[in-house]
């Protein structure tokens, strides 16, 4: 598997988009698969904890709005689980990529994405749920995808729970396995983050 990810990133480009549809071709009705991680209600007080790969740095702590107050975008893409199943879907939020160089993260330098400086980038992406029971690792040229969203609306309404409200990751190049439902945790690393079903057998890169 290792090997078919090598592969799999030589063909790779954040130029490469996914195909899109028109907002009447999404499904009304968008399927739920995976409770993992969202068993529990939403937390009263949910915030998105960004963690600073310094351990002496005060992580962020951003609630919805301040995720709503970057640009939106919206994406009607074919969703693609990895059991073999797909969905035509309509999403919308914001760009994973608007949000680390608003926020100027994911570099070693603190000063956000620099498409000239690769070398600064952060190899991975962490992502946890609230209750740590759902986890994901992505590699940071995927995040940086511009169709990689940080998204809270299906169907241009708020999502709900089992779709994971408030926040979850929408990842156009990955298999739905990767699109981690309600964000709790958000971290930076060069060593492959700890992954759910990699733990179980998976591939790792599952790029699509």
């Amino acid at each position: 598997m290792n090997a078919n990810e090598q592969v799999a990133k030589t063909y790779f480009s954040n130029t490469h988009l996914v195909r899109t549809f028109a907002v009447e071709d999404a499904a009304k009705k968008a399927r739920v698969n995976g409770y993992d991680g969202i068993k529990t209600p939403i937390p009263e007080d949910w915030k998105l904890q960004v963690d600073h790969p310094s351990e002496t740095d005060q992580p962020l702590m951003l609630t919805i709005e301040d995720i709503k107050a970057l640009p939106k975008h919206e994406i009607v893409y074919e969703f693609k689980c990895i059991e073999g199943w797909s969905q035509v879907q309509h999403w919308g939020g914001a760009r994973l990529s608007d949000f680390l160089a608003n926020y100027k993260l994911g570099t070693k330098s603190g000063n956000g994405p620099n498409p000239a400086n690769t070398n600064d980038l952060y190899k991975y992406v962490g992502l946890e749920t609230p209750d740590e029971g759902y986890y994901v690792g992505i590699d940071m040229e995927s995040a940086l995808h511009p169709q990689t969203l940080l998204a809270y609306e299906l169907n241009g309404q708020p999502i709900t729970a089992p779709h994971g409200a408030p926040l979850r990751l929408i990842i156009p190049v990955k298999y739905g396995v990767k699109n981690l439902k309600r964000i709790g945790r958000i971290f930076f690393a060069d060593e492959r983050p700890r992954d759910f079903w990699a733990e179980r057998g998976y591939d790792y890169y599952v790029g699509l």
